[in-house]
């Protein structure tokens, strides 16, 4: 069977999951991407590193030995991703695991007739503007919002301060932040719109309380509720999200708000993170879905926590297969409270060479604790008040939640992540 996979630039979750699962899977892979030589060079690079996630077995297969074409072609235009894969032997699943890019693969797949999202979903989940609107005309939820692009006459009206000003199609909390009056907004607006222009940016009320995530996966009819994350995060007025803590069970009116929206959404094929806000009144309003697993290797650690390979049966979805019905994979008892805990850079300046990939011993009984880095010894590392910051992530798992947390501590003050001026 041919799997065609659409990506940009390389990421660790195509590089480490989805290809070496499509060579589990036995697939023909072909890659279609605008940067055909970084994916040969990080394809080349997986092959001497060991799997993320910390909680499979050191023998996991953890880098793709398949056959993989790579061909070039700009897949950020759709026409020209369809007229590329018409140029090719007929594909079986057509794929792509990058918020980016998920309107574009949903029409090439509804072109061939594919399973696949809806292209109109997935225009909803990258746009946030957009699924605001959505939410608001179908009833289920209202979130005061008002659109800022560069004819914006100031002060913005209808706003009760503080809100949230983002771009209505940005990722990672990149040029997120917490405006506390209408100069301000003012001000932040017009230096956003200085690195983005042409964009559209979104003012929305702030919504206060504990920001969690649902994962879902579904194939259309059947969707599985994996569970979610309890997100911390950073100081405002930025949203760097510093660690998340697994979450089996969220509150029950919240999950089932969640699911809700993201039927009034559309959603409901393929994998999906979606963030929501629980407040102090008990009031649950999204934040933001992405059409894709969790990122930041959280797909790696759920995978495993799951003790189920995430990346093989969202490619099996793709390619035409069923979930079964019944309950969803879960956690068993020894891994019942799990952390991702991300070391986030604090100043700007050259980073050492940070401790090498892979698990680490844990003192406490049945923890099993892991690091991966994010960035390279050597590399120039600035502070951008986003989830950019991030050098590394610590994963860890084990029965007993006090013991997970002292295993966390204790690999932190014992390891160094060393950032030094330039020329020193």
């Amino acid at each position: 069977m041919r799997l065609c996979l659409i990506a940009s630039r390389p990421t660790d979750s195509v590089t480490y999951g989805i290809l070496p699962a499509a060579a589990r899977l036995g697939l023909d892979v072909v890659l279609l991407t605008d940067q055909p030589s970084p994916h040969e060079q990080a394809r080349a690079r997986a092959r001497l590193m060991p799997r993320p996630g910390g909680l499979a077995r050191a023998t996991d297969p953890g880098r793709d030995d398949g056959s993989v074409q790579l061909v070039p072609c700009d897949v950020w235009d759709a026409r020209a991703l369809i007229r590329a894969i018409a140029g090719l032997a007929a594909p079986d699943a057509i794929f792509s695991n990058s918020d980016h890019l998920q309107v574009q693969t949903a029409l090439a797949a509804a072109y061939f007739g594919l399973p696949g999202k809806d292209w109109r979903s997935a225009l909803r989940a990258r746009d946030k503007s957009l699924m605001r609107r959505r939410l608001a005309d179908t009833g289920v939820e209202q979130v005061a919002t008002a659109e800022i692009h560069s004819g914006t006459t100031h002060p913005v009206t209808d706003l009760a301060y503080p809100v949230v000003l983002k771009p209505s199609e940005g990722v990672a909390s990149e040029d997120v932040v917490l405006v506390s009056d209408p100069g301000e907004l003012e001000q932040r607006s017009a230096d956003i719109l200085t690195r983005r222009p042409g964009q559209l940016l979104l003012a929305e009320e702030y919504l206060p309380g504990g920001l969690r995530t649902l994962e879902t996966l579904g194939d259309g009819v059947t969707t599985w509720v994996l569970g979610g994350f309890r997100t911390t995060l950073s100081p405002p007025p930025y949203f760097i999200e510093e660690r998340l803590t697994w979450d089996s069970a969220p509150p029950r009116a919240a999950g089932e708000h969640v699911m809700g929206a993201l039927a009034a959404l559309g959603g409901g094929f393929g994998a999906c993170h979606t963030e929501y806000v629980v407040d102090p009144g008990r009031r649950t309003a999204l934040i933001e879905v992405n059409d894709r697993l969790i990122g930041d290797h959280c797909d790696f650690f759920l995978s495993d926590l799951l003790g189920t390979d995430l990346f093989e049966r969202v490619l099996r979805v793709y390619l035409g297969e069923p979930l079964r019905p019944g309950p969803p994979p879960a956690p068993p008892p020894d891994r019942a409270h799990a952390i991702i805990d991300y070391v986030v850079a604090d100043r700007p300046g050259l980073l050492a060479t940070p401790p090498p990939a892979g698990p680490r011993p844990s003192s406490e009984p049945g923890v099993r604790l892991s690091w991966w880095p994010l960035r390279s010894g050597g590399e120039h590392v600035t502070v951008t008040g986003t989830n950019r910051d991030y050098l590394g992530v610590i994963t860890a798992a084990g029965p007993d939640r006090g013991a997970v947390e002292r295993s966390v501590a204790a690999l932190r003050a014992a390891t160094s992540w060393e950032i030094t001026e330039p020329g020193r």
